[in-house]
């Protein structure tokens, strides 16, 4: 699976099958930009069993109010539609990966 750009009109669709790693970000972020490669070293290993899914907070404000998201980047894991985990902040891969596994069937 590739990561995917969601947006506000998307993103429960999105999120509604499966578990999904949701990355809460913007571009002038340095620590989204930090955590990019991270996933997509874990969408290299994991992506046949989660999605992820990129969020621009700028571009999408009510998403980002729906979840109260205050600072950035902000991690949710999704299960079928239910927010199940978050983190805030950069995370290093060893912990994004177990947090995923907890809820990968």
């Amino acid at each position: 699976m590739a990561i995917k750009n969601v947006t506000d009109q998307d993103f429960a669709q999105e999120t509604s099958e499966g578990v999904v790693l949701a990355d809460f970000w913007a571009t002038w972020c340095g620590p989204c930009k930090m955590v990019a490669p991270v996933l997509e070293e874990i969408d290299g290993e994991m992506g046949d069993k989660i999605t992820i899914a990129k969020v621009d907070v700028d571009e999408n404000k009510e998403t980002a109010g729906k979840f109260g998201v205050m600072s950035i980047p902000t991690l949710m894991v999704f299960k079928d539609g239910e927010q199940v985990e978050q983190v805030v902040g950069f995370q290093p891969k060893e912990a994004l990966v177990e947090l995923l596994e907890k809820h990968i069937s």
